[in-house]
């Protein structure tokens, strides 16, 4: 095992510790836990904040995020087990080497007797220190496996028990991870690129047909075997992905289930909510450790995997697993292009369109990935081509990845909608009962907006950590109090008459709501729009005298609407999240 792999072990069973701690409904005390592991504090409290931000974001329960284990992701207690001396007898197998051990399981290099064949067997480690959860789990992995039968995946021969150890047979194959592969050749070229991703998604397109979703695709999870085997020409003269390939005779072999997702039976391997998975690999629904992980996950790896062949870095990659799941969540990869100019442009189109955040915009699955690599090497034309107008005005009106941060704000926007509606009530009332003063608006709106302010923010506050988009947002919104109180200010330095610049509360207004359009959803342009067509329309009253002026009141339905809808939608939609994840 590998320094990096232990320590990565480590980091898993203190998370799973302090989670577990959680989930008793003890106050989890992380600051013993670091003084207990100084070499680990550091790191060990990122990735405890990265769990807290999971369960802000989607109101679930926690887990670890499990470490990976050159090409064998396995996670949970850890022992002090000494390996004992090999070779040696395992009921009907001799186990001959080891191949990798991780926190849970070890992987053994066997011969079977009866059959004299060599194959990989996996057992829990230290089968008296697991736990039920732990020996549930390597049962559900070993018999979503057996269910797979693919040329392009690991196949298992046989699932049982032995001197009270569960274990399960597989085929052992012979050579390298892809991440070794890319670590010693660097990028590899396009088309054996596009060749071995076509091959591991079709692969994939099999598991998830058979209702099971691996959540853990990654090079390390990959291994090339070399293979005389080659394919035969299909209906459509293309050579089929789901083969050895032609130019390196290297057969991908997609493995370790231990993280899959069984979506048929409604059975996870791993806890409701779990934040699991390699952060680098991820999709950013499995950062926030949603339950409703989709299909669309493996598909989001898949294009990791490709932007790692053709650059030979992932698309994320920090100095700890939870900067990495915070670039994971926050920003967009860099064109694979920027990195290597000689990735032809249809690739990355590719890579980019896998990596996209919100799930829809994917592809819809592994098999349409698939054909789309081999149209590119068939010189067929291909669907990530520039789309239409009208796709692209869908696209413009799209969530970001951002808009989960909503699902905290529901309940406060439907409250702001009233205050605002109130303040512009008010005002309407003040103007029609003939208050001219600027100096008694001017005290109105800033005593009304600064505190409304303060408490909206504190209640914000008291809800858990606020996430750096939210605070972009609040600066927004800050930015239009001071714009809404600059104006009468600017009244009086210009002599106008009283609540003259007011139709320039909509501009404002429509302003910050373009802001929240790209930060957070598409949609927020209507309303942007909505307050623009608003300000003309105030403009437009004030030439009907102050009896029919009621611009302040038609702001106020404008800002109440604007808030009101969005707030609730986004509070049942937490709602909804908090009941899935009790039941």
């Amino acid at each position: 095992m590998t320094v990096t792999a232990d320590r990565d072990d480590r980091l898993a069973a203190l998370i799973a510790g302090l989670t577990d701690q959680l989930r008793a409904g003890t106050a989890p005390d992380v600051e013993a836990a670091a003084r207990a592991h100084p070499d680990l504090a550091g790191e060990l409290r990122e990735l405890w904040a990265v769990a807290q931000f999971a369960q802000l974001v989607r109101a679930v329960p926690l887990s670890a995020t499990s470490p990976h284990l050159d090409g064998l992701h396995l996670h949970g207690p850890l022992s002090d087990d000494t390996p004992h001396p090999l070779p040696r007898e395992f009921g009907d197998f001799e186990l001959l080497s080891e191949l990798g051990r991780g926190g849970m399981g070890v992987v053994y290099k066997a011969r079977q007797k009866s059959l004299n064949r060599v194959v990989a067997l996996k057992m829990v480690r230290e089968a008296h220190l697991a736990s039920d959860a732990d020996r549930a789990r390597f049962r559900a992995e070993a018999h979503a496996a057996a269910r797979l039968q693919h040329p392009n995946i690991v196949t298992v021969h046989e699932v049982g028990t032995a001197d009270g150890q569960a274990y399960f047979c597989m085929e052992y194959v012979e050579g390298q991870t892809l991440a070794q592969h890319v670590a010693a050749s660097g990028p590899l070229p396009p088309r054996e690129a596009a060749r071995l991703v076509a091959a591991i998604a079709r692969a994939v397109h099999h598991a998830h047909l058979q209702g099971v979703v691996h959540r853990d695709l990654k090079p390390s999870n990959i291994l090339l075997q070399r293979s005389e085997v080659r394919g035969q020409k299909s209906e459509v003269g293309r050579q089929p992905a789901d083969f050895c390939l032609l130019t390196s005779d290297l057969c991908p072999k997609v493995t370790d289930f231990g993280l899959a997702k069984q979506v048929g039976l409604g059975e996870s391997l791993t806890r409701t909510g779990a934040v699991v998975g390699t952060p680098s690999y991820m999709a950013p629904e499995q950062a926030t450790g949603r339950k409703d992980v989709t299909p669309q996950a493996d598909v989001y790896s898949l294009g990791a995997i490709l932007y790692e062949l053709l650059t030979g870095r992932p698309p994320f990659r920090a100095a700890t697993a939870a900067a990495t799941l915070l670039l994971v969540l926050e920003q967009e990869p860099v064109p694979p292009r920027d990195l290597n100019p000689g990735v032809p442009r249809e690739l990355e189109m590719v890579c980019l369109k896998c990596l996209q955040k919100p799930t829809d915009l994917r592809y819809p699955s592994a098999a349409a990935l698939a054909a789309d690599l081999e149209a590119y090497l068939a010189g067929e034309p291909m669907t990530v081509e520039p789309g239409s107008l009208g796709s692209f005005v869908s696209r413009l009106l799209r969530e970001t990845h951002h808009a989960a941060v909503l699902e905290n704000w529901g309940l406060l926007w439907m409250l702001h909608s009233l205050m605002i509606f109130l303040l512009c009530l008010v005002t309407q009332v003040m103007f029609w009962a003939g208050v001219r003063s600027h100096e008694v608006y001017l005290v109105v709106w800033s005593v009304f907006l600064l505190t409304w302010g303060t408490i909206f923010w504190r209640l914000r506050r008291r809800g858990g950590p606020v996430l750096f988009v939210e605070r972009q947002i609040a600066h927004a919104w800050a930015a239009s109090v001071a714009a809404s109180i600059g104006l009468f200010w600017i009244e009086v330095a210009q002599g106008l008459p009283t609540l003259t610049l007011s139709p320039v509360l909509a501009v404002v207004a429509g302003m910050v709501f373009l802001f929240k359009a790209g930060t957070l959803s598409g949609q927020f342009y209507l309303y942007a729009l909505g307050y623009f067509v608003t300000a003309i329309v105030m403009a437009l009253m004030q030439r009907l005298g102050p009896v029919w002026n009621v611009g302040h009141l038609l702001f106020g339905v404008m800002s109440a609407a604007s808030f009101f809808f969005p707030g609730l939608r986004y509070y049942r939609q937490r709602k909804r999240g908090e009941s899935v994840a009790a039941a």
